[in-house]
């Protein structure tokens, strides 16, 4: 479903990502978000087409959005999930997000009642590739809205820049766990991303956040964010799952961990057992010495 003010022709394109068919309700009143006007539009495109499943982005105006839909459809809502799935006999969703503190993982089921809603933590799925050849059906709906709609007035829209990367855009991402160290152990990693090169981040478990060693944005994991990088390097983590439920899905995870049992050895698809403090350097090292013979050729 696509709601805004002037967005229709953005409805090709998201059929040319992978959408069968996608449901416009465009609205003057649905410029700037507001809680109320898009509460009233999405629970009006519920009832109208009783779709069995609604998913929402977990993000600022997704868990804002979300819980006051659910309320008035009368439904359950499953928040921040981190995977989701299909049960192969009962066809229900199984929605999976930490629980308990992030101490365990729990799938939960919403039997009963329709459609089943779920909240999705931004970085679990990955996007399908553009298709410009794709077709699809784009319906326009209309809905009654007036002025009586909004309970609140926007006098101003002020957008702010972005100074800080974003980790879920990384393509590469070395994290640092409470192994390396102090704060210091960073501007080791930082060496290793700006050697690995253009699309290398860090980022950090929460232990190092809580001590204050890295700021909150840079946090991988249950409290923080989920990634999905090409290569996740984990240096001095030992894999609990508030952290393994943020990045176990990346496409290749390399740990280097002086534990030989530590749980992210479990997921990783390349484990080096040894101190991070000296396998790290000895890395940089040998990559830029690889980068350094390739541009020589």
């Amino acid at each position: 479903m696509l709601m805004g003010s002037n967005i229709t022709d953005k409805a090709e394109k998201l059929i040319q990502y992978g959408a069968d068919s996608v449901l416009v309700v465009d609205d003057p009143l649905l410029k700037e978000y507001m809680t109320e006007p898009y509460a009233k539009a999405l629970t009006h495109v519920i009832q109208t087409y009783q779709p069995e499943i609604v998913l929402f982005g977990a993000t600022a105006i997704g868990r804002d959005l979300a819980p006051r839909v659910s309320c008035r459809i009368k439904t359950g809502l499953t928040a921040d999930c981190t995977g989701l799935d299909i049960d192969p006999e009962t066809y229900l969703l199984r929605m999976t997000r930490p629980a308990f503190g992030g101490n365990i993982m729990a799938t939960i089921l919403c039997k009963d009642r329709r459609p089943q809603m779920a909240t999705v933590r931004p970085g679990v799925m990955s996007a399908l590739a553009r298709d410009k050849s794709r077709t699809g059906e784009i319906t326009n709906v209309e809905i009654q809205l007036d002025a009586q709609d909004c309970t609140v007035e926007i006098l101003e829209v002020v957008k702010s820049e972005k100074t800080v990367s974003d980790i879920t855009e990384a393509k590469y991402l070395i994290s640092g766990g409470r192994g390396i160290g102090g704060p210091e152990g960073f501007g080791m990693l930082r060496k290793l991303a700006e050697t690995l090169g253009s699309g290398a981040d860090i980022s950090s478990s929460r232990a190092n956040v809580d001590a204050g060693w890295i700021t909150k944005d840079r946090q991988v994991g249950q409290t923080g964010k989920t990634v999905r990088p090409n290569l996740y390097m984990a240096c001095g983590i030992s894999g609990a799952i508030q952290h393994l439920a943020g990045m176990e899905e990346s496409e290749c995870i390399v740990a280097i961990n002086k534990n030989e049992s530590a749980p992210i050895f479990g997921v990783a698809d390349l484990g080096v057992v040894g101190d991070v403090n000296a396998i790290v350097p000895k890395l940089i090292d040998e990559i830029a010495r690889v980068k350094e013979s390739k541009s020589v050729q």
